[in-house]
């Protein structure tokens, strides 16, 4: 992997290309993201890049109900962190992942990484936290078919019959049946870069990408290249 980069998603639009042709899109606010730390193979055994994403404040401090004394909160960054990021160079962050890039010798720590890292038609896969949907019915968590809806019908949107009774006597581990639905590491491979805003370091990838909005995306070079 040679290119990655931590976004945040904007939403969904559609934009006309040369051709007139009408593409939907999805807008990410990708980077600027900064190194916070290079890891060797040997200090840590791997190569890797560390890098932090949005800015976070050290402490939060607000008044009391009596509006005199100073209250802080423990949402900021912790002393621990504090010194990993002063060492770094850079301002705490938000978020911290590690991409193992194969050129992660060539990194310098503050470095500062955007969005012109991609260009235009170059193939990526992006991976988030999906949109939770909390407790669902089978029908719309696996897409399994409902009954006759007549008024004779006892059976309508039911999950249906669980297996046998007298043998096996049990239920298979893995059924499809109503639980909880979403809020699950997704990745969706081989999306298209169409546009890229150096500037405001935006990204338009053709389709629709994990999570909801202001969610944490991950993108990097894809793994899977199709014709």
């Amino acid at each position: 992997m040679k290119k990655a980069i931590l976004a945040t998603k904007v939403g969904m639009t559609q934009i006309f290309n040369e051709d007139g042709m009408l593409i939907p899109v999805t807008v990410l606010q990708a980077g600027p993201c900064y190194v916070t730390q290079i890891k060797t193979v040997e200090n840590d055994g791997y190569s890797a890049v560390q890098v932090g994403f949005v800015d976070k404040k050290e402490k939060i401090v607000n008044k009391d109900k009596a509006g005199k004394k100073e209250v802080v909160h423990r949402h900021g960054v912790n002393k621990p962190q504090q010194g990993h990021f002063k060492k770094a160079g850079v301002s705490a962050k938000r978020y911290v992942r590690e991409f193992k890039f194969e050129n992660a010798e060539e990194y310098t720590l503050a470095q500062e990484i955007k969005a012109d890292i991609f260009e235009v038609g170059d193939k990526i896969d992006a991976s988030a936290i999906s949109k939770g949907k909390g407790f669902q019915g089978a029908i719309k968590r696996h897409g399994q078919s409902r009954g006759p809806m007549a008024h004779g019908s006892k059976y309508h949107r039911h999950a249906g019959s669980n297996g046998a009774c007298s043998s096996p006597s049990r239920v298979f581990k893995g059924k499809k049946m109503p639980g909880h639905m979403g809020c699950e590491a997704i990745t969706v491979k081989n999306l298209e870069v169409v546009r890229v805003d150096a500037e405001k370091n935006l990204l338009l990838v053709k389709g629709a990408v994990p999570g909801p909005k202001k969610a944490l995306v991950t993108i990097k070079e894809t793994t899977k290249v199709e014709a």
